[in-house]
């Protein structure tokens, strides 16, 4: 199935995954969890989803080089600063807390599904690939980098 490998925008990927968790919601039970721990729980979600995602494009911009997910090879400098530091893919941690904060609006444990696919499919079809391309163009500093920095956080 290698002919997914970056094929398919990652806002999209979160996309798919959160209309999943909703035709769940729809088709099962919910949980109960209070208003206020749903609330405080999605407000979590949301302030991390917006620092991951925001401070890791304004890393990639003050580099010079590329957001876009779907060209790798376009990437003209390995970034390894600021946000970087914590996790080597914020923008799509920040996708998973968007997924996060969606499921705590819904509140139906099945949806979660959608969560563990959103990380199964960018891991396998995104992530990896990326990764093989990096390593490649920026050799040693991108491995040294991936021992050092987890891939999620």
């Amino acid at each position: 199935m290698s002919w997914l490998e970056l094929k398919v925008p990652p806002v999209i990927v979160a996309a798919l995954c959160g209309l999943l968790m909703w035709a769940l919601d729809v088709c099962t039970h919910d949980m109960y969890i209070s208003r206020e721990v749903r609330v405080t729980l999605w407000s979590i979600f949301m302030v991390l989803a917006i620092t991951f995602g925001v401070a890791g494009v304004l890393c990639f911009r003050r580099h010079k080089t590329t957001v876009n997910p779907m060209f790798p090879r376009e990437s003209s400098a390995l970034v390894t600063d600021g946000v970087y530091r914590a996790t080597r893919n914020p923008m799509y941690f920040a996708l998973l807390c968007v997924l996060f904060a969606w499921w705590c609006y819904l509140t139906n444990v099945w949806s979660l599904t959608g969560c563990v696919l959103f990380v199964l499919y960018m891991n396998r079809f995104q992530i990896e690939p990326e990764e093989r391309v990096l390593a490649s163009k920026f050799g040693e500093a991108f491995n040294a980098y991936k021992a050092e920095v987890r891939r999620w956080i």
